[in-house]
């Protein structure tokens, strides 16, 4: 038998059984992307009463469905496609055993921009002993394995991310800061024209999570507690790193994820789940564990190992101002996190006041800035 793997826009396969005879094997529902939900996610230093350093991130994410079954890669939309390709290239090992009913997966898109600027916003020269003026404008496609092993008490997430970006005027953070400080009414920053040069990045970031196993359901009912694991390796030129992580939750009716933390390269936190948070009123009457309002607070803890920062280190392939990268940095973050359910629809509101040790030498302070999600269950 010769499988002829060919994706047409019907989204068939077709199988040549022998010389003379061709059946089309249809792609299921359950093989194809269908999404689920959607994050926004705006963070800013204003919250924290700066201006300066990491000052601005936004980004929105879409969340697919869960997919189960063996991967069918000619299922797939294009751009996931190649995205699942180059993964199974790179990390084959991400769909090993893909049909067992242990594990479920989902695929992540997310757009972004970042912006990082010096402390003092009217000098218009460059300003060799604070950090470049520098921006990001990303596209990153994700995979999530969720995976519990039969009869054990923790589960884990592991993820695999892919990210193209730009870097430079074309990633348009002048733009994007010069419209929100006048909106405001403040200063405009001056020095725009001493910011990084356009260049291409990438970013491949893989990621692993552990947590203790509370079920397939939405929620942990209930009053209750938890704590997330996190290892997370970075490559290529938007950050090279090393990272270890972990994460306190105490609240009531926790939601069956793995956790919420500021935007970064890798996963966002909508992992595959037996019952994504959404559902009627009738359904979160008969299922115990199903979706239902919630409150928690939360604290977590990174320390990373950088060896390159693009943001710090300046341009890969041109000469360009750079500061005197600090390669131990911590982080921690505390907030808390909303869920409730109306008209079947799951929305989740996450706010974090996060605080970073100094960067580089040059640094006059440790950073801090304010996060705020909020996520929809289609």
């Amino acid at each position: 038998m010769m499988l002829i793997m060919t994706q047409v826009k019907a989204q068939v396969m077709f199988e040549i059984t022998d010389e003379s005879q061709v059946r089309v094997v249809p792609c299921t529902p359950q093989e194809m992307v269908g999404f689920r939900g959607v994050t926004a996610r705006l963070e800013n230093d204003l919250f924290a009463g700066t201006d300066r350093n990491y000052t601005n991130g936004v980004a929105l994410t879409v969340v697919s469905r869960d997919l189960t079954g063996s991967l069918r890669t000619e299922c797939l939309p294009s751009p996931i496609r190649l995205h699942a390709e180059l993964i199974k290239l790179l990390k084959p090992g991400l769909w090993a055993n893909s049909s067992d009913i242990a594990q479920s997966r989902n695929v992540v898109i997310r757009f972004g921009q970042s912006m990082f600027t010096p402390e003092d916003p009217l000098r218009t020269d460059l300003i060799v002993e604070d950090r470049p003026y520098a921006g990001l404008l990303y596209m990153g496609t994700s995979w999530n394995r969720r995976t519990h092993a039969k009869q054990s008490d923790s589960e884990r997430l592991d993820t695999s991310e892919f990210t193209l970006g730009v870097i430079g005027p074309w990633a348009l953070v002048e733009q994007a800061q010069n419209l929100v400080h006048d909106t405001l009414g403040a200063d405009r920053f001056l020095g725009w024209d001493e910011q990084l040069s356009n260049e291409p990045v990438i970013q491949v970031s893989v990621d692993r999570k552990y947590r203790g196993y509370s079920g397939d359901g939405a929620i942990t009912r209930g009053f209750s507690t938890d704590s997330i694991g996190t290892i997370g390796v970075r490559l290529v030129n938007i950050e090279t790193s090393f990272a270890l992580g972990i994460e306190g939750r105490l609240g009531w009716n926790i939601a069956n994820d793995f956790g919420t933390y500021p935007i970064r390269p890798g996963a966002e936190n909508r992992p595959p789940s037996a019952a994504a948070f959404r559902g009627t009123a009738d359904e979160l009457e008969r299922t115990a564990s199903g979706p239902r309002a919630g409150f928690h607070v939360f604290s977590t803890l990174e320390l990373k190992y950088v060896a390159r920062d693009f943001s710090l280190d300046g341009n890969s392939f041109r000469s360009s101002h750079h500061v005197t990268r600090q390669p131990q940095v911590a982080q921690a973050a505390f907030g808390f996190s909303i869920q409730t359910l109306l008209a079947g629809h799951g929305y989740r509101l996450a706010v974090m006041r996060v605080y970073r040790t100094r960067e580089f030498e040059e640094q006059v302070s440790n950073q801090a800035f304010g996060s705020i999600a909020l996520s929809v269950e289609f």
